[in-house]
């Protein structure tokens, strides 16, 4: 079992930056590859980027250069840097990470971009 928290949601006008984190507790030793996804009102939940365990990362189109993951494997934490954002980006996002045969969600933390 992996346990995922995810920090550092908030309000921020366009342009402004956050920075989330996601703490990993349990089996972490299984974990492979973790992710960051969003989910805004009335849409599906969307992939924002991932990193796997060595550090090879893949972003959607809508954030490549503006956010940036990260991960610190010796506190088993990943990092979503977002930079000039945008009232798009507004949605819960989600911590994910997969053991190979299982994907663990965080309960999501809230990020609104007003205009």
């Amino acid at each position: 079992q992996v346990q995922l928290v995810e920090s550092g949601g908030g309000m921020v006008q366009a342009g402004g930056s956050l920075r989330l984190s996601c703490a990993c507790s349990g089996t972490v030793s299984r974990i492979n590859s973790m992710g960051w996804y969003r989910q805004a009102p009335g849409k599906q939940r969307e992939l924002v980027a991932t990193i796997t365990s060595t550090a090879r990362t893949n972003y959607s189109d809508s954030v490549k250069g503006r956010f940036t993951i990260s991960r610190d494997n010796a506190r088993n934490t990943v990092y979503l840097q977002m930079n000039s954002l945008k009232p798009e980006d507004t949605a819960v996002y989600h911590c994910s990470a997969t053991t190979g045969i299982y994907m663990y969600w965080g309960q999501g933390t809230q990020v609104t971009v007003s205009s």
